[in-house]
């Protein structure tokens, strides 16, 4: 090998070889190393924080869900039995009664306090499938389609959340 070839050889490994950092130069790169994963731990507890209060609020808002659904048939028994109390009824057991609007006037005010509405449909209002579960579909004349024909019962929310649609039947055709 010649003197040029084994010059040329030792350029070429040269050009190889990365260049010395200096001291200064690697402390720099360990500070922003170190800054970044300051950073992104910092973002991260943030995170979890954001996390941590969006789960409290909603336990405390919709934990009691399944309390709130095990009570919707109490309030619907105690609706059937004002419903289906006629007037005689009415007359002769009038303290039972009372006893029974009392008791769901009060179940009424429990739920309102922990954030239960009721959802009340009304015959010739339109169906809206985010609050009403058509249970049945009939043609009436004198209705649209998409009419609300029978309520059988209410729906309930939960602040703004569905606990119950509320069952209607519902029109099917223009008559």
């Amino acid at each position: 090998m010649s003197q040029e070839e084994t010059t040329a050889s030792q350029v070429e490994l040269e050009e190889f070889e990365p260049p010395e950092m200096d001291e200064l130069d690697l402390l720099r790169a360990e500070r922003d190393e170190l800054r970044d994963k300051f950073m992104r731990a910092l973002a991260d507890a943030e995170n979890s924080r954001k996390r941590a209060d969006r789960d409290r609020r909603e336990a405390e808002m919709y934990g009691s869900t399944r309390l709130a659904r095990d009570l919707l048939p109490v309030y619907d028994n105690l609706s059937r039995a004002l419903q289906s109390a006629s007037d005689e009824t009415r007359t002769a057991a009038a303290a039972l009664v009372e006893g029974v609007e009392l008791t769901l006037r009060e179940l009424s005010n429990v739920m309102g306090k922990h954030g239960i509405t009721t959802i009340s449909p009304t015959v010739g209002e339109m169906f809206d499938p985010q609050t009403h579960q058509a249970m049945f579909e009939a043609a009436l004349p004198g209705t649209k389609a998409g009419e609300i024909i029978q309520v059988m019962t209410e729906g309930f929310l939960l602040h703004d959340r569905l606990l119950r649609p509320a069952q209607v039947g519902v029109s099917s055709s223009v008559s």
